[in-house]
């Protein structure tokens, strides 16, 4: 089954804190990890423990795609945040956020 890819509305905000290259890899990864099982824990995706952002996680490198599918919409992958990795740090937004 082929999911849907939705964004939340402060995915553009998310973006300007990436370069142009950065945007593409995540593109790119989304497409491929996301469009099938995104629900299938693998070795760049993982469900995470309960916090505030999302309860899936998207590992491409240094970068983070934070995600959920609903009851309601099960066909429809909802990317909620993105960011980077430096060191132990998350940046979302250009602002480090705890986990």
């Amino acid at each position: 089954m082929a999911y849907k890819i939705e964004f939340a509305d402060c995915i553009k905000q998310h973006f300007k804190h990436l370069s142009a290259s950065q945007r593409s890899l995540m593109m790119d990864g989304i497409e491929k990890q996301l469009f099938h099982e995104p629900l299938k824990e693998t070795r760049n995706r993982k469900p995470l423990r309960p916090n505030p952002i999302a309860p899936w996680e998207l590992r491409i490198g240094n970068l983070r795609v934070f995600y959920d599918i609903t009851s309601d919409e099960p066909d429809i992958v909802k990317i909620l945040a993105t960011g980077y990795k430096k060191g132990n740090t998350l940046f979302i937004a250009g602002k480090a956020v705890k986990l």
